[in-house]
């Protein structure tokens, strides 16, 4: 099938599967080799004049990556992927791509912690960063300098999961000169497609939905063919943080099983936020696929579906309150990351960073949720004796005042 309009489901089963060059495999080997051989001088040399339509070095194309590759760019609508060792690997190199000294990026709202940390990490090399809360295009807009080069952005955002307006800021940003990119990992390429909005650079964490299983960490990078030529050869080739074959292999493997995964993603995220939304010891629910939700109408606009991750922020919107929440949860565990088979939770309030949150425009009282594979009914239980703990607490103080 060369048809460019192929369904996720035959992309994700087939597309880049060459299964007679693989002698029949239905699944792609691994191929570990850190190098390749050629049979003479001459075919070594033809080869060196284009290093990223051949097979040389690990640190290049290797065709078990290549298959992966291939599946994500499809996914994506997009002419080119390159794989990473990490999620920063890749936003580190897309940022780099597009940037130089005296250059100026524009953040848009709460992003990716490490993202973050990065862009103050580059002002050593003269490349400056500031940040806007707002997700208004016109905001957005009134926030560029001479010297912008990138607009930075999530959609939805960090924890607060707000909508930017993705074809208004790119056609913005194209007038201006400008380069965007979006980590696109909360919607994965199923649910949303940055780059038919005009966007230059999608960008994700492998780690989460794509991978799916919580045992790999890698990064994307999908753009157009130009600039990937340009991006091969430099930041990925000469920052060299590539992803590894093996990693390659599971990264495909669980790319095989995503329009599933996501299915049911979705609809137990909508049941628990339906649930959230309308429970009294919830204030707000942040998440774009309730009807409720303020960015509603821009979601429906831009995105194909809705992913399993979610915040909310709790009436009683202190440190012990959200304590108190998290711990007495029984199936969601405590961790990092996101997007894989278990439902986890986590705060940003850390008991001990109530500045930091103010500096964040985050609530003091927002958890975060990402909902995994599990029944849907024991979650919902799960959270009901959960926030009935927080209730009863607050109770209790106040008959004893």
């Amino acid at each position: 099938m060369k048809d460019k309009h192929l369904s996720p489901e035959y992309i994700v089963t087939h597309q880049g599967d060459e299964y007679e060059r693989f002698h029949g495999a239905v699944v792609t080997p691994i191929y570990e080799n850190s190098l390749f051989v050629f049979k003479d001088f001459t075919s070594f040399t033809e080869a060196m004049r284009d290093e990223t339509e051949n097979y040389i070095y690990w640190r290049g194309n290797n065709p078990t990556v290549e298959v992966a590759e291939k599946k994500l760019a499809a996914l994506e609508g997009g002419d080119a992927c390159k794989l990473f060792s990490s999620g920063m690997a890749a936003i580190t190199s897309a940022i780099l791509s597009c940037v130089q000294a005296g250059d100026h990026v524009l953040c848009v709202s709460n992003i990716y912690g490490p993202a973050k940390k990065l862009l103050t990490y580059l002002e050593k090399f003269h490349i400056e960063t500031t940040t806007i809360f707002s997700t208004e295009t016109n905001e957005i807009e009134r926030s560029i300098k001479s010297n912008t080069r990138v607009i930075y952005l999530e959609s939805p955002t960090t924890m607060t999961f707000k909508l930017v307006d993705l074809p208004a800021v790119s056609k913005m940003a194209k007038q201006k000169g400008i380069s965007t990119i979006i980590d696109n990992t909360w919607a994965t390429p199923l649910y949303q497609k940055p780059l038919k909005m005009g966007i230059d650079i999608v960008v994700h964490s492998a780690s989460k939905y794509l991978g799916g299983h919580s045992d790999l960490v890698g990064g994307v990078l999908v753009t157009n063919e130009a600039r990937m030529k340009e991006l091969f050869v430099q930041e990925f080739q000469l920052l060299g943080g590539v992803m590894p074959p093996f990693e390659a292999w599971m990264l495909t493997r669980g790319l095989r099983t995503l329009p599933i995964r996501m299915k049911q993603h979705q609809e137990s995220t909508r049941k628990i936020s339906t649930f959230l939304e309308n429970h009294h010891a919830v204030k707000q629910v942040n998440y774009p696929g309730l009807p409720t939700n303020p960015y509603f109408e821009l979601g429906r606009s831009m995105l194909e579906g809705y992913s399993g991750l979610l915040s909310f922020e709790l009436k009683e919107n202190n440190y012990h309150a959200v304590k108190k929440v998290i711990d007495s949860l029984a199936i969601f565990q405590i961790g990092v990351s996101w997007g894989g088979f278990e439902s986890l939770v986590l705060s940003p309030n850390y008991g001990n960073n109530e500045q930091q949150l103010k500096e964040q425009n985050l609530d003091p009282g927002l958890i975060r949720l990402s909902i995994g594979l599990e029944n849907t009914e024991e979650l919902l239980e799960d959270l009901e004796k959960s926030l009935h703990h927080v209730v009863t607490t607050k109770n209790k103080r106040e008959d004893i005042k």
